[in-house]
């Protein structure tokens, strides 16, 4: 018990003494990915790269084992914008089909692959899906807009909870945080984003509040406990509760890599997002309160 109390009292002073230059962190990581996706956008007139379902196009399935760089090097010139994606049977671990997407129309990519596997694509061993680029568009700008409406009710419903100005904007603060950064982060690595990833985002905000709104809760609302103890309890709770959440996650992300596109790219979003989470609710967040909390005792 001895060395734990030692630990509280000597971590409560390091954090007395440097918990404003910790901002300078996550500060200093914004102001990167800032520039970052200030050059990225100025390159590709968009904050993301989009897939086949933003950007419409055609999507072949073709059953059996294809390699996706022998197909890419040799029809790359022929087809537009080629991309290719491997599905793997989640008990032998062997390739199952090829996902072949392309912007180029659906009969003559159709014709193109067909000449070049050497036999006709039918119902029973491919599959084939059209989206129209406005189509895509639409739905990509219905998504963007879920994504904006459910963060302003996010903030609408911290200002409800807490009806405090700074605690409340520290939560938002953080959040918008974690979503710019996992945003950022996910042109960084060059994933492409699907609808299913854009939905992430919308899970995201959820994960992001909730230790956020269980710090500014406890550090607020309970006085019977120093400000640096309020603070390690609740980093006890929160951190446990994201450690949890992010080995499911990425658990989750390792078995759906082998057979799912769309689950791997959620699972994706969701890692990076806990990941800047932990960064910015026991830094960002934690710094903000406990200079908001002391700048009132005074």
């Amino acid at each position: 018990m001895e060395e734990k109390k030692d630990f509280k009292e000597k971590f409560g002073e390091f954090h007395d003494k440097h918990y404003k230059k910790l901002l300078f962190v996550p500060l200093a990581i914004i102001i990167f990915f800032a520039f970052y996706m200030f050059s990225f956008y100025s390159s590709n007139g968009d904050f993301i790269t989009k897939d086949f379902s933003l950007t419409g196009g055609t999507s072949i399935t073709i059953q059996g084992s294809i390699s996706p760089q022998d197909l890419e090097n040799s029809l790359s010139g022929k087809l537009e914008e080629l991309d290719t994606r491997v599905i793997y049977d989640l008990q032998t671990r062997q390739q199952s089909a090829l996902i072949v997407q392309t912007k180029t129309p659906t009969d003559e990519a159709k014709k193109i692959l067909e000449d070049y596997l050497g036999y006709n694509l039918d119902n029973d061993n491919s599959s084939i899906e059209f989206i129209s680029s406005a189509l895509g568009e639409n739905f990509y700008s219905q998504l963007l807009l879920a994504v904006m409406f459910a963060f302003i009710f996010m903030g609408i419903v911290v200002f409800i909870i807490f009806r405090n100005f700074i605690p409340s904007m520290a939560v938002i603060i953080s959040a918008l945080a974690d979503i710019f950064m996992t945003l950022a982060m996910i042109n960084i690595l060059g994933i492409k984003m699907s609808s299913a990833g854009i939905v992430a985002f919308l899970m995201l905000i959820g994960y992001s509040v909730d230790t956020d709104i269980l710090l500014t809760n406890k550090v607020l609302k309970r006085h019977e406990d120093t400000l640096n103890t309020r603070i390690f309890g609740a980093l006890k709770t929160g951190i446990t509760m994201t450690t949890t959440s992010l080995l499911a996650v990425v658990f989750a992300l390792i078995v759906a890599n082998s057979f799912s596109v769309i689950l791997t790219q959620i699972f994706t979003v969701l890692t990076i997002g806990l990941c800047f989470d932990i960064l910015n609710t026991w830094i960002t967040n934690v710094s903000l309160i406990k200079w908001y909390v002391k700048k009132n005792e005074n």
